[in-house]
Formats: structure tokens, C-alpha cells, sequence
């Protein structure tokens, strides 16, 4: 009786599969319920899909749970795709729908995605997120305040221990800078809220991985070991929007006087617009906030990180990068030395390829019906632009495991990128904070380089493949630093 009870469900269950996934790209089989989810490796679901790819071709689809996925992996097709208004949705996930709420501007879609992004770039832009102007040269001093200030923390650092490990003094000083120009706030070091806040960042990256299996079951987040995991999540944004509310207050009560910031832009706009305005609430502002800080610090401190462990592993491309600097610079290197340094571009550009800051890109979701090529792709569908596989594949790359920064540099010494590096994805989603970043990323960068040499503590004993969570970070590791001749 039960086996034939079983026997009807699963039929039922691949008829119903079969025509709902007719026309669709390929791929592996699977289980009810669960479907591929138990196969994916939980460390590294990046390589299992990438694995896939090279079974089924650059696009294919497999069930996650109770969610349709369609992996791309091939530069050309993700930047067609995503191009496109249908592709422009959120995946149906937890954290987005159920944690999050589909506010801020990750997780938004539609309407409100439009209006918050179309101002949250403009207010940027404001900031000096722009290609040369004065407000840019005022970017630039602000950063540059964060750069200053991580220089000398390391300094002091290196006079009390042999060892130093630059990651704390590094999500500091950045941390601070976005602060800046988000809230329009810094923090001394030891502010035991700014030290809740770095926590709480460090621990949530870890913890609201786009596979992470609740994403796909909703309902096993009642288990323990899930609940625990959603109740810290939770319970940091309650507190994370309690400290914003004080932030937002204290702008409000002096909003002439109070500098130029994420938070300021906001609140002049929704004044201006009045009651005309659709998504001004606070509960938009707060999640708002969280993203643009968010976003901002996690992958830029990611990549500096990877940056600084690559460059210590490899003390010939870290004294080529030195002596660039020392031949062409007379003083510290700004944002006006940029083209006179290709090979610290090539540099940058060799780790955001190496280790995808975001592996598995930051998955989108189709609001209607649509086809990439001849598959059908049903609404509702997650489309998952899989960066690792386009930054490893072995006929774009030669020997892509190394770390080989000479990739980038032409014949003639020039610095050039490829299509084929896409570290701010591409598209109508593509990172709103891109120059930023770019600003960020140069000058922490190389202004370490400048005024350091170092080297990695027990190199053998480290795992460079990271901790995959919402970014790919890197291990924990030590320097051994000196000084560089100038």
C-alpha cells in the first residue's frame, strides 16, 4: 500500500516537473522536495556549480529546494541577460522576502528598486562619485583621511608586536570612511557601538550566504541549529535600526549644518517631495542605509584583503609594484597617479579575477516569462550570474589558478581589462557604487604597497580558498612588516 503510494507521488511529481520545465535549459536530476541542494558542497557550492557548467554547458537549470535556478556561466550570455528589464527581479529567496522585506535597494525590485537606485546614484555623485571635478577631489580627501589613519595604526601596530594582523585596523579605517558617507558619523576605535556593528558585519557576511539552505526551505528555519542563525540575524537588525534611528534623528534636528551624506540626501528628498513621495519611509531609509554601508565595506574590505595576501605570498610582483611607485612618484600615490601605475591597476584587477569577491553573483530573479537563446525561462525563476566559473575558465584564462598580474598588461606596458572580468557584475544591477569602489580600492591599495613591505606568517599552513558567505573572504593571517625604503 505505501509502495504504491510512493510510487504514485514521485510519478505525479516528475509529470509535473516535466511540464513545467519543458523548454527549459538542461541539467541534473533532482530529489523531491530538496531538489540538488544535499549534492552542492556546503563550503563551496561555487565549484559544484561550476562542476555542473562544465557538464551541461555555460547555461543550465537545476531545482534548489523550492526554487527554479538558471546558472549562467559564460561572460556574454550573463551580460545579454542581464541587460534586460525581465531579468531585473529579486530571486524569491528568504532573506530577501522574509528577512529583509524587499526593502533597502539589494533587496528591492520594481518600482521602488528604480526610484531608490536612480537617487542613491545621484546622491553618490553628489558625494563625488564622479570621473574629475571638485567634488571628486573632495571624495578623494575623505578616503584619503581612512588611508592616513590605517597607515599610522599600522605603524603603532608594528611598534608593539612582531607580528601584525591588519584585518581589525583595516575594517576600521574603511569602515569609517563609508561611515562617513553614509551617515555622515565616524567613530573612535573603541566605541563599543562601532565595535557592535564590526561584529555584527563580520559575523553576518558569514552567515546570509546565498546558499544557505533556509533561503530555499523557509521552513527549516524552525530547526535549531537554523533558528539561532535567523535570531542573530534578526536581532542585529533591530539593533543595527535602533543605532540608525538616533543617526537619522540627530540629522533631522540639524539638517542644514550636517554633513553631506547618504542619510542627509534622503531626508532633504523625502522634504522636498513631501508627501508625493511613494518610498521615503523610515523603514526604507534604515534598510537603505544598511545596504549602501553594507555593500560598500564588505567587498571593498574583501578584496584589500585578498589583495594584501596574494601580494605578501609573492614578493616579486609586491617589489615590482614598489618600484612602479618609487620610479614615477615623488610622494604618496593619489587618485591623479592612476594612469601612471598600470601594473598596480593589473594588480587589483589579477585578485578581483582570482577570487570572485562574490562567487556566486548576486542572484537575480525574472519578473515575467522570457527565453535566453532557445530555453524558455519561467517567472519566478532565480538566475544566478556565476562569476567563478567566467574568472576560472581555462579557455579565457591561461593557467587561471595562478596569480599573475602581467594578464592585464599590453605589449607596450599598458594596463587593460577584459570582457571577461566582470568584478561589479554588469547590467541593469550592476553595482551602483562601482567608481567608488574603484576610488577605495586604489588608494587603500596602494598606499599600503608604498609604505610597507611585508610578507605572510606561515604561508604554507593557510587555505587560499576562503570562506565562501556572501563574499569569498579570505583566511585570517599575520604579516611580518617593515617599513619600505622611499
Amino acid at each position: 500500500m505505501w509502495f504504491l503510494l510512493l510510487t504514485s507521488l514521485l510519478v505525479i511529481y516528475l509529470l509535473q516537473r516535466y511540464f513545467k520545465l519543458r523548454d527549459c535549459p538542461p541539467g541534473p536530476f533532482s530529489i523531491p522536495i530538496l531538489g540538488y541542494l544535499p549534492f552542492l558542497d556546503p563550503q563551496q557550492p561555487y565549484v559544484s556549480l561550476t562542476n555542473l557548467a562544465k557538464r551541461y554547458g555555460p547555461i543550465y537549470s537545476l531545482q534548489l529546494g523550492n526554487i527554479f535556478t538558471v546558472v549562467l556561466s559564460d561572460n556574454e550570455l550573463i551580460r545579454d541577460a542581464l541587460k534586460r528589464e525581465e531579468f531585473a527581479g529579486r530571486a524569491p529567496l528568504y532573506v530577501t522576502h522574509g528577512i529583509m522585506g524587499g526593502y533597502g535597494i539589494i533587496c528591492a525590485e520594481g518600482d521602488q528598486w528604480r526610484d531608490q537606485r536612480k537617487l542613491s546614484i545621484e546622491w553618490l555623485r553628489k558625494l563625488g562619485m564622479t570621473k574629475f571635478g571638485t567634488t571628486r577631489d573632495a571624495m578623494q580627501a575623505r578616503i584619503l583621511l581612512g588611508v592616513e589613519e590605517y597607515v599610522k595604526d599600522l605603524k603603532n601596530e608594528m611598534k608593539k608586536q612582531f607580528d601584525v594582523n591588519p584585518f581589525h585596523i583595516l575594517h576600521n579605517a574603511l569602515g569609517n570612511v563609508m561611515n562617513d558617507f553614509v551617515f555622515g558619523e565616524k567613530y573612535e576605535k573603541n566605541d563599543e557601538t562601532w565595535k557592535y556593528l564590526q561584529h555584527l558585519q563580520e559575523e553576518g557576511v558569514k552567515h546570509i550566504g546565498v546558499s544557505g539552505v533556509v533561503n530555499f526551505l523557509p521552513f527549516l528555519r524552525h530547526l535549531p541549529a537554523n533558528s539561532s542563525t535567523i535570531n542573530f540575524l534578526l536581532e542585529g537588525k533591530k539593533k543595527t535600526h535602533a543605532i540608525y534611528d538616533k543617526i537619522i534623528a540627530k540629522c533631522q534636528a540639524n539638517l542644514a549644518s550636517y554633513r553631506e551624506s547618504i542619510v542627509k540626501y534622503f531626508l532633504i528628498d523625502r522634504e522636498l517631495r513631501g508627501k508625493s513621495i511613494k518610498f521615503g519611509s523610515d523603514e526604507q531609509l534604515r534598510h537603505l542605509l544598511a545596504d549602501l554601508f553594507g555593500a560598500g565595506v564588505d567587498t571593498t574590505l574583501t578584496t584589500i584583503r585578498w589583495f594584501i595576501l596574494f601580494t605578501a605570498r609573492d614578493r616579486v610582483i609586491q617589489e615590482k609594484l614598489r618600484y612602479e611607485m618609487h620610479s614615477v612618484l615623488q610622494s604618496a600615490p593619489t587618485l591623479d597617479d592612476v594612469e601612471k601605475l598600470p601594473f598596480m591597476r593589473a594588480t587589483i584587477a589579477e585578485t578581483q579575477r582570482i577570487r570572485s569577491v562574490v562567487p556566486l553573483g548576486i542572484p537575480h530573479g525574472t519578473t515575467k516569462e522570457t527565453k535566453i537563446g532557445k530555453y524558455r525561462i519561467p517567472e519566478g525563476t532565480m538566475v544566478i550570474p556565476l562569476m567563478w566559473a567566467v574568472h576560472m575558465d581555462e579557455k579565457k584564462w591561461k593557467e587561471p589558478e595562478k596569480f599573475m598580474p602581467d594578464r592585464f598588461i599590453t605589449e607596450n606596458g599598458n594596463f587593460e581589462t577584459s570582457s571577461n572580468l566582470i568584478p561589479f557584475q554588469t547590467g541593469k544591477r550592476m553595482c551602483l557604487g562601482e567608481e567608488l569602489a574603484k576610488m577605495l580600492l586604489f588608494l587603500f591599495c596602494s598606499n599600503f604597497v608604498y609604505n610597507f613591505s611585508y610578507e605572510v606568517m606561515n604561508p604554507a599552513s593557510l587555505d587560499m580558498k576562503g570562506t565562501c558567505g556572501i563574499t569569498l573572504t579570505p583566511p585570517d593571517y599575520s604579516l611580518i612588516i617593515k617599513e619600505a625604503e622611499k
